[in-house]
């Protein structure tokens, strides 16, 4: 990795987008390895994660995730997602945190020298060039290789850097298929909340712009 050991950065992690990138790689994120990856790199001043919660449901499979995460190191931003019934009858879930993730990135740009942004939406391209006449450098992090690649690609031009989500496999991935059976470890709420999230049907989750996602672990 680079090394910007003076810069102040903060991470703004978009699960759902995130989640459908390493899925479509093969690959479980291992937040802890992601935190201590940039941990020389500068002072992380803030890690932010964003999703949306089933809130009535008596167990939420992406809830042992959330919960590793709010005790390591993350600060999540949460809000209730929305269930519905489709005109086909599906159940599909509603919930877009677009708008927490872009306020936060621009109240933290004077406090910041980077901002790393997990997540490949093109929806966020302006966020990025109004956070660059602020003089905050942009990393972003998605991957394009991928089927169909889930970076936009007027997202990784107006960037200052890209970092493929696959290039970090090696830093930060967990292969599912080569998981073994784990005991009680601090880690294994982050591992189980993963499992769980795949487990979820896949074609249930709106954006809340009207389009479907493949990526339902995070509801986002």
């Amino acid at each position: 990795m680079a090394s910007f050991e003076r810069e102040r950065f903060a991470f703004f992690i978009d699960g759902s987008n995130m989640f459908a990138a390493a899925k479509a790689l093969g690959f479980d994120i291992d937040y802890k390895r992601l935190l201590d990856l940039f941990s020389d790199e500068g002072k992380l001043v803030r890690a932010l994660y964003y999703t949306a919660l089933i809130e009535d449901q008596e167990f939420s499979p992406i809830r042992p995730l959330v919960d590793w995460l709010d005790y390591n190191g993350y600060t999540l931003v949460t809000k209730p997602a929305k269930e519905f019934t489709d005109a086909q009858g599906r159940r599909k879930i509603k919930g877009n945190m677009d708008i927490e993730l872009a306020v936060d990135v621009l109240e933290m740009a004077p406090f910041i020298d980077h901002a790393f942004l997990f997540s490949g939406d093109g929806d966020f391209r302006p966020l990025i060039e109004a956070v660059q006449k602020k003089g905050v450098r942009v990393t972003v992090v998605s991957t394009v290789r991928s089927r169909p690649p889930m970076a936009a690609d007027e997202l990784r031009r107006q960037a200052d850097r890209f970092i493929d989500l696959q290039d970090l496999f090696d830093q930060i991935g967990r292969s599912p298929k080569r998981r073994e059976p784990q005991a009680a470890t601090e880690d294994s709420e982050q591992v189980r909340g993963n499992d769980q999230a795949h487990q979820l049907t896949e074609d249930n989750f709106d954006d809340g712009d009207g389009n479907q996602s493949t990526s339902t672990g995070d509801t986002t």
